[in-house]
């Protein structure tokens, strides 16, 4: 009876020892310090390399402030893949699930979340126009719970670069989808801007990416390049341009560096890598408490020039000397 008690006494001693350790913390198994502290949910309209860029950039701006995916940071992405309609199914979703904030790349992802997050601030990431698009109503004073980063190309200085590489252009071609807000507003710029120089812009639109050859078929005979803007649908679709580029002799200027890592033959532009920090910055200021309306939308000052030698010679074009020596990058 005596050993009875006893044992009994030690069992009872070592399971009141375990329920004190984890109650301290501990013998637990889930830690405090592993339950993600913030949520941010992002949404893309589609997969290509600059929109890439640009979520890996916003995702390593937040883990270099300690804001680490599946530690410090519920992080959540999905892509639309080029569809409107879906992006409306992923702005509901999470709007649904209430994160932090909401981070949303290209026009039509950002459209879609605007209009449905209306107490849950959104970022937007790589859009054009804002104001075209209607997301905010002022770039220096958003107001409500919208700003974002803007990548509204350079235009001159591209319409700089395509008449110093090929000085006897005079009809220039450009592929777009007419559906996406960002895109006519580039085309519209692009278009005064060229008349003031003398040249002539040919237009061809696509809906879709699987349009998108066509239309670059279309602009055969009728333009001396094409200039494709940082429209996703086109993008998307690059490589059926660059081959009737190459096929017809017709140099194909990109908007954005990375098309001419895939094949376009030069572009000035700059890194969507770097959007993505701006935009992670941008993102933290309101984590930490910023009112969205009251941070200016931000623009890149930053070019680069990317040349791909292997394109200029497949669409029969000496790059000048010139212009190799101003090369941020040479693409053998």
């Amino acid at each position: 009876m005596i050993e009875f008690n006893v044992r009994s006494a030690l069992i009872a001693t070592t399971l009141m020892s375990a329920l004190l350790g984890c109650a301290s913390g501990q013998s637990s198994s889930t830690s405090d310090s592993k339950i993600p502290q913030k949520f941010v949910a992002v949404t893309q309209i589609v997969e290509h390399p600059s929109l890439d860029a640009t979520r890996k950039g916003i995702q390593d701006e937040l883990a270099a402030a300690g804001l680490k995916a599946g530690e410090t940071l519920k992080w959540e992405w999905e892509s639309a893949q080029g569809n409107p309609s879906t992006a409306t199914q992923i702005a509901n979703k999470f709007v649904g699930e209430n994160p932090d904030v909401i981070v949303a790349i290209a026009t039509p992802s950002a459209q879609a979340s605007v209009a449905v997050a209306r107490n849950i601030p959104v970022i937007f990431a790589a859009v054009t126009d804002p104001l075209g698009a209607k997301l905010v109503n002022n770039l220096e004073k958003p107001g409500g719970l919208v700003t974002g980063v803007t990548d509204l190309s350079p235009i001159n200085k591209q319409l700089d670069l395509i008449q110093e590489i090929t000085p006897t252009v005079k009809r220039l071609g450009v592929i777009y989808n007419a559906g996406e807000a960002n895109s006519v507003s580039l085309v519209d710029l692009l278009k005064i801007e060229a008349t003031k120089r003398g040249l002539t812009v040919v237009e061809a639109t696509a809906n879709r990416s699987s349009d998108v050859a066509t239309s670059a078929r279309s602009l055969v005979g009728k333009v001396e390049a094409i200039y494709i803007p940082t429209d996703n649908t086109i993008v998307s679709a690059l490589e059926s341009v660059i081959q009737v580029g190459i096929d017809n002799k017709i140099p194909i200027y990109a908007a954005d560096t990375d098309s001419v890592k895939r094949g376009a033959m030069a572009g000035l532009s700059f890194n969507y890598y770097d959007v993505g920090r701006q935009t992670g910055k941008v993102v933290l200021q309101v984590l930490k408490g910023e009112s969205p309306g009251n941070i200016p939308v931000k623009s890149v000052e930053k070019l680069q020039l990317f040349i791909n030698m292997k394109s200029a010679t497949a669409m029969g074009v000496k790059i000048p000397e010139s212009v190799l020596r101003k090369a941020d990058q040479k693409i053998e």
